[in-house]
């Protein structure tokens, strides 16, 4: 089976002439030098027209936004009126994304594969599913979980080690809840590859635990930015003439709507008109009960800012279990600095990033019952969302390094 080469420089030609260009975008640095100055820019991000990637509580790591063209001279005004320091790190996305799609389109996927040098688009992921499952069909199961909004088949795999032994305990992951986050499904399919096509070297990571895997929840909108709007961030259902999609994350019914949840239709984080109000988070929720009591821990990646984050999302409370999930968490943290050098910020949502009820990871720690719930949230590449296809593999390795710890650490407590 050949997977067609990338044709990413046509679909830019498309977003060029009827999609979001970015053209003149901006983003922002923005450094706090203390509490009050990340108040601030908490403040700052209410504005729904300011579209911030990262806005951590920990001092030290700068808040990132971007800006459209019309807004950039009244934003810079507001932050010259607080006496915030920033840098311009992009000054204009719309060529950063051209320049990205002319390299991946120049990849070619080998025959049966997967490439980490370039983006796949949603096709192909579920092909090389498909793939893995004739040619491993001892240890691999590929199955459709359900359809997204647009109709698209949601196929999660289940990968055993071919002992025929059922109801082992299982490790739920999945990944691309977020459209723009391009690097998580990226790392999904990385696991993917090495649990499967690199058994030998991890079989012990199968021996009493089956892995399920939903390398992308958010297909429709996965797709739209790859055609349309490359930082377009929800699902792609339509909420009224002129506002279209919900963040998938906001979406989970555990403290929905309470805190960092926007109600209004068009802001990045909407809530969604009800919990549950999309087809693809109604299809997490069912494969988080389907796999209860017998799922030990639930890992969803995201990007970016280099995160190992747990519960809770609605409140600066912690759980009574803190301390499992904290030692999970700080084992993949360990590992990757050990490997790489790369530092991730370990600690509950709230407390370390922002608060955000309605996530997965709550949902499959407080409904479904899953003893390890963690947000994996990969590394920025360029200027966050927009990693060159040369960063791919080392970032998907890196990855897998922290969550094979973290597996190991599950498997020997649970």
């Amino acid at each position: 089976m050949f997977f067609k080469i990338a044709l990413s420089v046509l679909f830019c030609g498309i977003a060029l002439a009827t999609g979001e260009t970015y053209e003149g975008y901006k983003i922002y640095d923005i450094n706090a030098r203390n509490a009050h100055d990340k108040d601030l820019l908490l403040r700052l991000s209410a504005n729904e027209k300011y579209d911030f990637f990262d806005l951590p509580k920990v001092m030290g790591k700068p808040a990132r936004v971007m800006i459209q063209p019309e807004d950039q001279h009244d934003f810079e005004a507001a932050l010259n009126r607080f006496g915030l320091s920033y840098q311009i790190i992009n000054e204009n996305v719309g060529r950063t994304i051209a320049e990205e799609a002319l390299q991946n389109s120049r990849v070619f996927t080998p025959k049966g594969g997967i490439s980490f040098a370039k983006f796949n688009r949603f096709d192909e992921i579920n092909a090389y599913l498909e793939e893995l499952a004739v040619a491993y069909p001892s240890r691999v199961m590929v199955k459709t979980v359900g359809k997204s909004y647009e109709k698209r088949d949601m196929k999660a795999i289940t990968i055993t080690n071919g002992d025929g032994k059922k109801d082992k305990k299982v490790i739920f992951m999945d990944a691309g809840i977020h459209a723009r986050e391009w690097i998580a499904p990226a790392g999904a399919l990385y696991v993917i590859y090495q649990l499967v096509e690199n058994f030998a070297e991890n079989a012990h990571l199968l021996k009493d635990y089956d892995w399920v895997i939903l390398p992308v929840v958010n297909p429709d909108g996965y797709e739209h930015t790859h055609v349309q709007a490359r930082m377009w961030r929800k699902t792609r259902k339509p909420i009224n003439k002129n506002c279209f999609g919900t963040d998938g994350n906001r979406n989970f019914d555990f403290h929905w709507g309470e805190i960092g949840a926007s109600g209004m239709s068009c802001a990045e984080t909407f809530m969604g008109e009800t919990a549950f109000s999309e087809a693809e988070t109604i299809v997490v929720r069912d494969m988080m009960h389907s796999l209860s009591g017998r799922a030990k821990f639930y890992l969803t990646l995201h990007s970016y800012g280099s995160y190992l984050l747990y519960p809770w999302g609605w409140t600066s409370e912690l759980p009574e279990t803190v301390d499992d999930l904290d030692e999970v968490a700080q084992a993949g943290a360990e590992a990757i600095k050990a490997s790489t050098g790369g530092r991730y910020t370990v600690g509950s949502s709230t407390n370390v990033l922002y608060a955000a009820a309605g996530g997965s990871d709550d949902y499959a720690f407080a409904k479904a019952n899953i003893p390890i719930a963690i947000t994996m949230e990969l590394p920025a590449g360029g200027s966050g969302f927009d990693p060159s296809p040369a960063q791919i593999e080392p970032f998907v390795s890196e990855t897998w390094t922290g969550i094979r710890a973290m597996a190991e650490k599950v498997i020997a407590k649970y």
